[in-house]
């Protein structure tokens, strides 16, 4: 059955947008504005043994959770589900900025998560209800720019207020979440949906998130809180691939499923979703070190290293919102997503030229490239998906484009991670002992006594202070490691450009989000899902 768009006049379409757009940079933002304040908050609330939970329980918890709020949303409705979703958030933020001690933080840092899952995926979800695929482009390249706000905002506000009252990084969120709850709850009621007898697959839930979050625990904790090849990280590992493996068998026997599996059957869905995991590990696993080598090689502060990200801000932002329109125009997509991974893959090739003595100019024309690379790609990929699935799987599909994105970024992290900590480690100890023994014995017995070649690249204030050859060799040092990681990077992201070269060239539906009769692919996934019904 064909779907139909309702009549919403300009004034209520962006009304909505508003409101979907103050959701989403919500929940984006509190991916990032903690970190420059953890230091302040555990100075306060101690807990210093839990401090990466406070970032990691966040993640697990959206994560995990994206899937099953796209489904609900196909099953209850968009409007429910969203005002659930971003007032679980609100909840958590007030009671995270209520916290009197780290185990309360973790907490209601995991419940802020729970409710950011629906707020990143639903917002896609409801714009394609109201909007034509042909037309989405030029709204969900907006939403492509929140990503790239919040990527250099986070940091910025939360150093702000880390200097004058942390609550106020959660409490900040509670009027603007309210905000967006009373615009969406009046402009949702103009949205039509058919509600339809169902039975939630509580199984598959409970598999899917106990299976993501016990793989992103294993990825959190490897080659930090212990070894890779652990016990501990070996049985996460191997339960996170068992329980993988029974998800996949419920979902492929279950009327209801969180995601269905009959989607990978067409080849749009399937290659748009993994050149999306592939994109979030270039895209979460690279730029998260651009800060660390501005703060410890340009000596700036991780206040002003939010700034000094602004060049490739102003990149994602402005290529969204063209692409956005751009596809609008011409009807296709596929040309875009190719060209963005492409450029991506330059803009890393030329991160691997950063030096220590690199002008920030040149280094701001890099981040530059890098910048345009994801505003054609990010959204592009989300609008193939859709492209891709009838109107009953609308959720399911676009929370599946949404997590393998978010999942890609949980691999990155670990991954380069632990390549930047490999490279650096052994650069360290051979540059370190030497410039050590050539310093004046008086600041020689000072290094030893504060650690000695075991100084850590984690403390960028404690590097500014050393003797100049001792900071130079270290500086030198992150460098040279920072190369390989944007190298490898770099050869991941050849892998996205020829995933996206191998998508189909198909055109933008319209005027509603039906499939195509003339995609013989489509159809047989149309009939598929009807008869699944």
């Amino acid at each position: 059955m064909e779907a139909t768009f309702p009549a919403l006049s300009r004034r209520q379409l962006w009304l909505l947008m508003a409101g979907l757009i103050t959701g989403m940079l919500l929940a984006a933002l509190d991916q990032t504005i903690v970190g420059t304040a953890l230091p302040t908050i555990v100075g306060e609330l101690g807990g210093i043994n839990h401090y990466s939970w406070v970032v990691t329980a966040y993640l697990l918890a959206s994560t995990a959770s994206t899937p099953l709020y796209g489904k609900m949303a196909d099953l209850v409705g968009r409007r429910p589900v969203f005002l659930f979703s971003i007032g679980v958030f609100l909840a958590g933020s007030l009671l995270a900025g209520m916290a009197q001690d780290m185990t309360q933080l973790i907490a209601t840092r995991g419940l802020q998560g729970l409710g950011a899952g629906g707020l990143m995926t639903l917002a896609f979800t409801i714009i394609s209800d109201v909007v034509s695929p042909r037309e989405r482009g030029r709204y969900q390249g907006v939403f492509g720019a929140v990503f790239g706000v919040s990527a250099v905002a986070g940091p910025l506000v939360g150093g702000y207020f880390a200097e004058t009252n942390w609550r106020w990084i959660f409490y900040v969120n509670v009027p603007l979440g309210i905000a967006a709850i009373v615009v969406c709850y009046h402009v949702l009621r103009l949205v039509p949906f058919q509600r339809r007898p169902h039975q939630l697959d509580w199984l598959g839930a409970l598999l899917l998130v106990a299976g993501v979050s016990t793989l992103l625990l294993a990825l959190s904790w490897g080659g930090s809180e212990y070894a890779w090849g652990s016990p501990v990280i070996v049985g996460l590992f191997a339960a996170g691939v068992l329980l993988g493996a029974l998800f996949l068998l419920q979902e492929s026997r279950t009327s209801e499923p969180i995601l269905p599996l009959r989607l990978f059957r067409g080849r749009t869905f399937a290659l748009a979703n993994i050149a999306g995991f592939v994109l979030g590990l270039v895209m979460f696993g690279s730029i998260i070190y651009i800060p660390l080598y501005l703060q410890i090689v340009k000596g700036a502060s991780p206040t002003r290293s939010g700034f000094l990200l602004l060049p490739m801000m102003f990149g994602v932002i402005v290529t969204s919102v063209l692409t956005g329109r751009a596809m609008s125009r011409i009807g296709r997509y596929k040309w875009f997503p190719v060209a963005g991974t492409a450029i991506l893959t330059v803009g890393l090739l030329l991160l691997t030229r950063l030096q220590v003595q690199t002008s920030l100019w040149l280094a701001f024309g890099y981040l530059t490239v890098l910048g345009i690379g994801l505003g054609l790609c990010m959204q592009s990929l989300v609008l193939a998906v859709q492209n891709a699935i009838t109107a009953r799987n609308m959720g399911a599909g676009t929370a599946a484009a949404t997590f393998f994105r978010s999942l890609g970024g949980a691999f990155g992290v670990a991954i380069l991670g632990a390549v930047l900590t490999a490279r650096l480690t052994d650069g360290l100890a051979a540059r370190l002992p030497a410039v050590i023994a050539q310093l004046p014995p008086e600041q020689a017995a000072a290094v030893a006594a504060s650690g000695g070649a075991g100084i850590s690249v984690n403390e960028p204030a404690v590097i500014v202070g050393l003797p100049a050859p001792l900071r130079d060799a270290i500086r030198g040092a992150f460098v040279d490691a920072l190369h390989n990681v944007f190298l490898a990077t770099a050869a991941v992201a050849v892998v996205a450009v020829l995933v996206t070269l191998a998508l189909p060239d198909r055109r933008l539906r319209g005027p509603g989000p039906q499939l195509p009769a003339d995609d013989a692919e489509a159809a047989a996934l149309q009939a598929r899902t009807e008869g699944s019904a």
